[in-house]
């Protein structure tokens, strides 16, 4: 599964698998090894993340990016890299995030659906991946804010 990558000059890439078209089903059947929180630490370990990366088995992940008008990006990841914004890339680094749980027996959550709530111009305010165990939720402002919500 591969939705896009970002260029430098803000453009995005062809996606090099299946496409995501914004309806619920761009990324049911895939398995979600691991959640990471995208954080840039200049100053040490505070607030939330900049970016989730999603990490699919296989390797592939997808990337959700706050953008400055608070809303979501969703991109192809490049798990284990960095993405090609994080400048200078030793002040970035994953990191495993608390409040998620660990993933279900199997290694990995199993997604059922996908969802994206818009704002009225249309861009993604808000993504929920839905998992056999629960559901992910997304949602872009200042930073990346995360939760699940277990079934």
């Amino acid at each position: 599964m591969s939705v896009g990558r970002e260029k430098p000059g803000g453009e995005i890439s062809p996606p090099a698998g299946r496409l995501r078209h914004g309806k619920a089903d761009w990324l049911t059947g895939a398995r979600i090894t691991a959640v990471l929180g995208l954080f840039y630490r200049p100053e040490g370990r505070a607030g939330e993340p900049e970016a989730v990366e999603f990490v699919l088995d296989g390797g592939q992940s997808v990337l959700l990016t706050c953008a400055s008008d608070h809303t979501l990006s969703i991109t192809s990841g490049a798990w284990p890299g960095l993405p090609d914004w994080c400048v200078p890339a030793g002040q970035w680094q994953f990191e495993q995030l608390s409040r998620l749980p660990p993933p279900p027996y199997g290694g990995a959550w199993t997604v059922t659906g996908t969802q994206e709530r818009r704002d009225g111009h249309g861009e993604v305010r808000e993504a929920v991946i839905r998992c056999e165990n629960g559901d992910f939720t997304v949602v872009g402002g200042d930073t990346v804010a995360i939760r699940f919500l277990p079934r």
